[in-house]
């Protein structure tokens, strides 16, 4: 191999590459016929990794008995003729022997073995060829050359003469090359196959091996500007400052190259002409590729360039022009970051004047340019940087937008201004991109900047983020938000969208805290709003704080809001609506929308909306019986949070995880996620999170058929008899608390609760909380035969079945209250129904309940793990046919000539196998299993 290019492994020494499965497949099979070409030249972009497969395919012959000679162009070397001809066959000396003397004598000329007359090129090729195959006589041989642009031209010309005589498999040749080099290597007609980039899974996999703690942003940056290059993977990381591969905070917008990655692509753009590197420069500034805006910008500059200086670069790979779209690409991101890293200062700042000076129809790329290329306070610029900012946060790059922030503030000649701008690139950051510890600083520059001002609505909205992903308090930070809102120079205008964010915010602290008290600067401030309050936040306010009072208008403002939900709405927008559209029951109607913002988010768009949306996404799918995904976007949820800081959010996901885990009856789990919820909420005041783990709790309880503890559970959230005002989860509660108190001999207390149940709205906010009331009506319900009416509406109610486990729920319920009441034949068919949505979901101790009730009622029941007729054993079968047709035991023991004491333990081992509890129920039993009617 080259002097000073290790192979790269990407797995590491000992393991396999990485997504080369189908190259190692390709560069290591054989000829498949004696006449096919033994030769494979692997061809592929500077550091994607050829040298790696070569070494695998290298070692994988050579563990197969193969003998492996190697050789490796080198810079230095190539003007040394036979140089890695030298390398190559000088391990073969112990075969020298075997040639003729003519051949022999050539090959120790060439190779500086011995002294004479230099032997003639075509004699020399014909004199390896031969000792090839002479080596080849003891074991197959395998020619491995690598970097062969760099080998001389007196090997490379044997080389291309031994690889185009090479047949079957005794002798193989294998060499590599960049993508479009010269080099004297001639390598027409030869078979070839060309690495490509790795895939996306592969190179994530590959990252994540190798670096498993790479902050979510920067793995994010580093996987795009990589393009499945594997050496840029593996380098890039190594050559940012200490801290920053952990660092949650933006990662520098060109990430450095590092020294392996600079003798790759740095040193080509440094062999380019004065002229080209300065077009290159201002394509890489420039972003777009396009000609025409780089034809102007050359003739702006005073580098005296034109398009046709673009050839050299053209010419050695680095970058295509377009001719149909008249664009300039470069061949990979890692040479655009090349081409800035290996410019002067005076000269980055002269191509940004160029650009702006063309882009006056492009303002946001023009504000940048300037931003670039000023060097003092300039108030003017920071304007305009400032504007842009906004302008590129509406497309969703916050990251772009804090940087342009922060370069406006860096502009700005007064501090007011500059602290003004610092503390709304905080706010973006600690917002939606997550990077906390930077929006940190950000705040502490923009209080130094200036000291005598107060709080912003920004810098409170950051500082806010900062305190809640910490150690602080709802109440608090409650208090931060409404200083902010109070002190403001907003003039309550309904068009600041500063102002709207922090009601925004303030209405979820708000929901949070779950206290009264907390609303009422919250509803002063919306009171004062000019010229009106936006509706969403009003509707907002109502629907996920207070949903038991939500009248029909307000129903029917929302139903409209989600309806104009569009792909032109606002990713905030999307999950504000989606808070509101939580208790009410109208998730469903924004899964799509939800959706396009959890992609946009692990595409790496804000973190704080993708959070946002995979909970509804989450919540949407347990209450409708995705179960499975529920765990599986929460798990997300869960990593996300972890990766990008936002503890404040965790408790989203540990819920929705532990609603699933407790309906399943994996109640361990379930209560350590409550539990874990629970001891983050309680010293930080956030109510909704103990309340959601209070539903985890009893959800478990039920499980285990703890109906006293879940009943102390449901209680606690809102105490029988009464709905606690700013209580929202007393709606996803209500049920239990009247079921656990019914089998408690609490009927007191069911009753009390469902006569408050009745004075609220809960009926009318959603087809399932229809359903829910009306079965917490029946369940209380005194008299049989009004129960049973209760609970027929309450199935028949319309778009019931969308809410599988809560239909299930009551299903099961009407069926126990049906078969005590002794109404066996009308019970089987809810029990059976609410088994069969049970065994379906998963929930496995519903459905235990729900197959002793069939038992009880006389129905045969399929067992879970496939127990049935056909887990009887001859005798077993025999003896349950023969008891099917109301023989005594006496009786069949006096048939089978067994005692009646074996013929009842027999019976007993029959009964569970056939998941029936008596005598009574062997006959449909076995109808059932398709066995027949038993004949005596």
């Amino acid at each position: 191999m080259a002097a000073g290019r290790p192979p790269v492994n990407p797995a590491g020494a000992a393991g396999p590459l990485v997504g080369r499965e189908h190259d190692l497949a390709r560069v290591t099979a054989g000829p498949a016929r004696d006449r096919e070409s033994g030769a494979l030249l692997l061809s592929g972009q500077p550091g994607i990794g050829k040298s790696a497969v070569l070494e695998a395919a290298a070692g994988a012959a050579a563990a197969a008995g193969t003998r492996v000679l190697r050789a490796a162009g080198v810079e230095f070397e190539a003007d040394i003729s036979y140089a890695a001809l030298n390398q190559a066959l000088l391990p073969l000396q112990d075969v020298f022997d075997r040639l003729g003397r003519h051949h022999r004598e050539a090959l120790d000329v060439a190779l500086g073995l011995g002294a004479g007359a230099p032997p003639e090129r075509f004699v020399v090729c014909n004199a390896a060829l031969s000792l090839l195959r002479a080596a080849a006589v003891d074991a197959p041989v395998l020619l491995v050359v690598d970097d062969l642009p760099w080998v001389d031209r007196a090997s490379a010309a044997v080389f291309g003469f031994v690889a185009r005589r090479t047949a079957g498999a005794r002798v193989r040749f294998l060499g590599a090359a960049r993508t479009g080099a010269g080099g004297f290597f001639e390598h027409t007609g030869l078979p070839a196959h060309e690495l490509s980039p790795l895939a996306p899974e592969a190179a994530a996999h590959l990252v994540d091996t190798r670096f498993p703690g790479l902050a979510r942003p920067v793995r994010r940056r580093l996987l795009d500007t990589a393009q499945g290059n594997p050496l840029a993977l593996l380098e890039l990381p190594n050559a940012l400052r200490q801290d920053q591969p952990r660092s949650r905070d933006v990662p520098p917008a060109i990430l450095p190259l590092g020294e392996r990655l600079r003798s790759l692509f740095l040193t080509r753009v440094r062999d380019l002409p004065a002229a080209t590197r300065d077009l290159l420069l201002l394509a890489a500034l420039d972003g777009t590729g396009d000609l025409a805006v780089l034809s102007a910008a050359a003739r702006e500059s005073d580098a005296g360039a034109g398009l046709e200086d673009l050839g050299p670069a053209e010419g050695d790979q680095l970058v295509l022009v377009d001719s149909g779209s008249h664009r300039l690409l470069f061949r990979h991101p890692l040479v655009r970051s090349a081409v800035v890293e290996a410019a002067t200062s005076s000269r980055l700042r002269a191509a940004h004047r160029a650009l702006a000076r063309v882009l006056e129809h492009r303002p946001v790329q023009r504000a940048w340019h300037l931003g670039e290329a000023t060097l003092r306070p300039d108030e003017e610029v920071a304007v305009l940087l400032e504007h842009a900012a906004g302008h590129i946060l509406e497309r969703g790059d916050a990251v772009a937008a804090i940087a342009a922030l922060t370069r406006a503030a860096d502009l700005s000649p007064l501090g007011t201004d500059r602290a003004r701008r610092l503390a709304e690139a905080a706010y973006v950051g600690a917002e939606a991109v997550g990077a906390l510890s930077s929006a940190e600083a950000l705040l502490e520059d923009a209080r130094r900047a200036d000291p005598g001002h107060g709080v912003s609505l920004r810098a409170a909205g950051a500082a806010v983020q900062l305190l809640l992903n910490s150690d602080g308090d709802v109440a608090t930070a409650h208090r931060l938000l409404v200083g902010a809102v109070e002190a403001g120079g907003h003039g309550y205008r309904a068009d600041d969208p500063a102002l709207l964010d922090t009601l925004h915010f303030l209405m979820l602290l708000c929901s949070y805290g779950g206290k009264e008290e907390l609303w009422a600067p919250f509803h002063a401030a919306l009171s004062r709003l000019r010229p009106a309050a936006p509706p969403l936040l009003g509707i907002g306010a109502q629907t996920f704080s207070d949903p038991l009072n939500a009248d029909g208008a307000t129903l029917r403002r929302l139903d409209e809001i989600i309806d104009g939900v569009t792909a032109r709405t606002e990713l905030a927008e999307i999950v504000r609506i989606g808070a509101a559209a939580i208790y009410p029951d109208r998730l469903s109607a924004l899964r799509e929308a939800s959706w396009r913002v959890v992609r946009q988010g692990r595409e790496g768009g804000p973190v704080r909306r993708h959070i946002g949306a995979l909970l509804h996404l989450c919540l949407d799918d347990y209450l409708c019986g995705r179960w499975q995904e529920a765990v599986e976007l929460s798990d997300e949820g869960l990593a996300l949070c972890a990766d990008s800081g936002y503890s404040v959010c965790t408790w989203f996901f540990q819920f929705t995880k532990g609603l699933v885990l407790a309906s399943r009856g994996d109640a361990g789990p379930a209560r350590a996620l409550a539990t874990a919820m629970t001891d983050w909420a309680a010293p930080r005041g956030v109510r909704m999170s103990t309340d959601c783990a209070r539903q985890v709790h009893l959800l478990a309880d039920i499980a285990e058929g703890d109906f006293d503890r879940a009943f102390g559970h449901a209680d606690a959230v809102s105490p029988a008899g009464r709905f606690a005002p700013r209580t929202p989860h007393a709606l996803w509660v209500f049920f239990d608390l009247v079921e656990s108190a019914v089998r408690t001999d609490r009927q007191d207390a069911a009753a009390a609760h469902v006569r408050a149940l009745r004075g609220t709205n809960a009926a009318a906010l959603s087809p399932r909380l229809a359903l829910l009331a009306a079965g917490a009506e029946a369940v209380a319900e005194p008299d049989d035969q009004h129960a049973a009416r209760l609970f027929a509406r309450a199935v028949g109610a319309p778009d019931v079945e969308k809410w599988p486990f809560d239909l299930a729920r009551v299903r099961l319920a009407q069926g126990e209250r049906l078969r005590r009441a002794r109404a066996v034949s009308d019970a089987r068919a809810p029990l059976s129904a609410a088994l069969r949505t049970f065994e379906r979901l998963g929930a496995a101790p519903w459905a235990e309940r729900a197959r002793k009730e069939l038992r009880a009622a006389g129905e045969p029941v399929a067992l879970p793990d496939g127990r049935g007729v056909g887990a009887l054993t001859p005798q077993e079968r025999e003896i349950a046919e023969l008891a099917a047709t109301g023989l005594t035991n006496k009786q069949i023991a006096e048939r089978l000539f067994i005692s009646h004491r074996t013929v009842g333990a027999h019976l007993y081992q029959i009964y569970p196998k056939l998941g029936i509890a008596s005598r009574v129920a062997l006959r449909d039993a076995l109808v059932t299993e398709g066995v027949g009617e038993p004949s005596a």
